[in-house]
């Protein structure tokens, strides 16, 4: 129990900012294009920059245990069929809902939550696990969506698409900032100091930074449409991702802090990306986007209690 309430102390903060941001945005009345302008500050400077920064140092890391790939994204696959059968059993949705629902249920937010939680919980050691997860997170499950809606409608689907998906991941400003910063860790020079005090204060604002903008764009989302399958998608992404995740973990032997780090990304509340997709396909809008509102403040709770008990389990 007391191990329960540190990481809750450790956690409650990072909650309350996505609390502020809400509460600025849904009462204090800024305006949609602060939140824009933060989110694509945070998602395009600060994220990247802290990412560079702890990835420079890669080469002189212990290495990472690829294996985690495995057990995230196989248990993505298992909790996706999952998905697919409660969303068809329970709701009666056709095949393209069946995929957006099931992809909520996998979907993390692991940019603008993720990253700060394992930063501030788990150490800088988690991030080369985490950052793992971010590069191949984006292109596996969108394309996997992208396929299981496409063949619901048509019963085909291109490469096009794929290359499409592919080619916005690799352009994407966190996975380039991972890849740089890798790479630069490799050449086995150091950071001028210069250059290294700057990015930590950039690093140092990418944290309470993306939580705001975090709840600044939750309070964009209704939380009362579709309710019942919105707790549903819930109910998947807190609880059973992560509980299949840790079951392969586990299984694969992998070590505490890939083991700690991939069940921690899998508790992470329902991603934007998974509204995004909602958009793009048409259907599930209104329990997507209830999902990413009741998740999240769900997660204030099970983060510290998933945490706890990977903590006794190891």
């Amino acid at each position: 129990m007391q191990l329960f309430w540190h990481l809750l102390s450790l956690t409650a903060p990072l909650f309350l900012l996505i609390g502020v941001g809400y509460a600025l945005t849904r009462w204090g009345r800024w305006p949609k294009s602060a939140s824009d302008a933060l989110t694509q500050f945070v998602f395009s400077v600060a994220i990247p920059a802290l990412l560079f920064r702890l990835m420079s140092d890669f080469s002189r890391m212990p290495p990472v245990d690829t294996m985690l790939l495995v057990a995230f994204f196989g248990a993505c696959i298992v909790v996706f069929v999952i998905g697919r059968l409660v969303s068809y059993a329970l709701f009666h949705r056709d095949g393209a809902a069946q995929s957006v629902f099931a992809l909520g249920g996998i979907f993390s937010n692991n940019v603008l939550l993720g990253v700060p939680v394992a930063n501030v919980t788990l150490g800088e050691a988690s991030i080369p696990s985490v950052s793992l997860i971010v590069i191949f997170n984006a292109l596996l499950l969108w394309t996997l969506v992208t396929v299981s809606v496409e063949w619901s409608r048509h019963g085909t689907w291109t490469w096009s698409g794929f290359r499409g998906t592919a080619w916005g991941v690799l352009t994407n400003p966190v996975v380039a900032g991972i890849l740089a910063g890798t790479l630069f860790g490799f050449t086995g020079v150091t950071l001028p100091g210069v250059v290294d005090q700057t990015l930590l204060l950039m690093s140092q604002a990418a944290v309470p930074l993306s939580l705001i903008a975090l709840g600044m764009g939750l309070a964009e989302y209704g939380t009362r449409e579709g309710w019942r399958e919105s707790a549903a998608i819930t109910v998947l992404k807190l609880v059973v991702q992560p509980t299949v995740v840790w079951l392969l973990a586990r299984a694969l032997s992998l070590p505490p802090t890939e083991t700690q780090a991939v069940v921690l990304l899998a508790a992470m509340p329902v991603g934007a990306n998974v509204y995004l997709m909602s958009r793009e396909f048409r259907t599930m809008e209104g329990p997507v986007a209830s999902s990413l509102v009741l998740s999240t403040a769900i997660a204030a709770a099970t983060t510290p209690i998933t945490l706890a008990l990977l903590a006794a389990a190891s």
